[in-house]
């Protein structure tokens, strides 16, 4: 498993805005939609091209394109869904799944509530959206599906992590493709499972409380 923390001012800046917890729901969404594109830019990094000739108005050449079968974006409902168009702004041709998993507040335990992606994903790159790697449960959870379905390579985003959900993932995934996009790892979770200093409930601050 690879980890990447993508140390840039401009993700440390919005991600001060994110974690000030009188930011509005709406200045929250933007930015979050905003700190995910500079995360896709470090995430696409290995996303598979092939050569394609071109014609500029000046003679032809070769250039690239994404090569088919198309990379799936799969956010995990329902914060995940904040981060997908942050997303799809930088590669408009994914196709896009999505998963929603909870997590039991007692336990920490993840469950499958709701599944919509292709029955085979054979030699498909994947991109998994959710904005907290708090204990790894729900992360893991998608990641496991998604390589049952015949994933080659997931690549997780996250906003925020925390060393204990970084940890189970490695332990989890064993020989399997992963890699980690992170805007920030911070200190620890607290006894509930969130992350400290954290940010708080991403799915409430988007949306608001359900």
């Amino acid at each position: 498993m690879r980890v990447h923390v993508a140390d840039h001012p401009l993700i440390t800046h919005k991600l001060s805005v994110l974690r000030d917890e009188a930011t509005p729901s709406p200045v929250f969404r933007q930015l979050t939609e905003e700190l995910v594109t500079l995360l896709a830019y470090e995430a696409t990094r290995s996303v598979r091209v092939e050569q394609v000739e071109i014609q500029t108005p000046v003679t032809t050449t070769m250039g690239v394109k994404i090569s088919e079968p198309r990379p799936i974006v799969v956010p995990i409902l329902r914060a995940g869904l904040g981060m997908l168009e942050g997303m799809v702004k930088l590669l408009p041709t994914a196709e896009v799944g999505f998963l929603g998993m909870a997590r039991n507040e007692e336990t920490f335990e993840p469950t499958t509530y709701a599944e919509r992606l292709p029955d085979d994903l054979s030699d498909r790159q994947c991109f998994v959206l959710d904005p907290m790697l708090a204990t790894g449960g729900s992360l893991g959870a998608a990641i496991d599906f998604l390589f049952t379905r015949g994933a080659q390579d997931v690549t997780a985003i996250c906003i925020l992590a925390a060393p204990e959900g970084v940890a189970a993932i490695e332990r989890q995934v064993g020989d399997h493709d992963v890699t980690l996009v992170l805007g920030a790892v911070d200190e620890r979770l607290n006894e509930k499972g969130y992350i400290v200093p954290g940010l708080g409930d991403a799915g409430d601050r988007l949306y608001g409380t359900v």
